[in-house]
C-alpha cells in the first residue's frame, strides 16, 4: 500500500510539472529562417531597427511590424506551408497584449498575413531574408 501511494505521488508531481511546462511554453511556426521586407531583414540581420515605419518580420517565433510585436502563442492549424495560429500583440509602449488570429499563407513571393479582428490588415508577402 505504501509504495503504492509513493508511485501516486511522484505521477502526479511528474504530471503537474509538465503541464506547468506546456502551460509556459509557446508554440512556434514550422518554417526556417526571417521573412520580411527590406527593413524587417536589416532587422533580422542586426538587431537594430532602421526607425522606419514600413517594417515587417515573420519568425517562427514572432511578427513584428514597426509598432507592434506580436507572440506565436499556438499553432491552430498547418496546412502545407499555409498557417492559423493565436498571436499575442503588444503595441509600442503598451504593457498589456491582445490576443488575435493570424493567418499566415505561402506564395511565390513569400508570406502574407492577415489578422481575424481587422480583414483589411494584409502585410506582405514577405519573401526569405538574404
Amino acid at each position: 500500500m505504501r509504495g503504492h501511494l509513493l508511485l501516486i505521488i511522484v505521477t502526479l508531481a511528474a504530471l503537474s510539472n509538465a503541464a506547468l511546462y506546456n502551460v509556459a511554453q509557446a508554440d512556434t511556426l514550422p518554417i526556417k529562417g526571417s521573412y520580411g521586407n527590406k527593413d524587417g531583414c536589416a532587422y533580422a540581420k542586426s538587431g537594430e531597427s532602421t526607425g522606419s515605419d514600413n517594417f515587417f518580420l515573420l519568425t517562427s517565433e514572432s511578427i513584428t511590424t514597426a509598432v507592434s510585436y506580436c507572440e506565436i502563442k499556438k499553432v491552430l492549424k498547418s496546412e502545407g506551408k499555409n498557417f492559423t495560429a493565436t498571436i499575442s500583440c503588444h503595441a509600442e509602449g503598451e504593457e498589456s497584449g491582445a490576443d488575435d488570429t493570424a493567418r499566415i499563407t505561402s506564395g511565390p513571393k513569400g508570406y502574407t498575413i492577415g489578422l481575424a479582428s481587422d480583414a483589411a490588415i494584409k502585410w506582405g508577402p514577405l519573401p526569405l531574408c538574404k
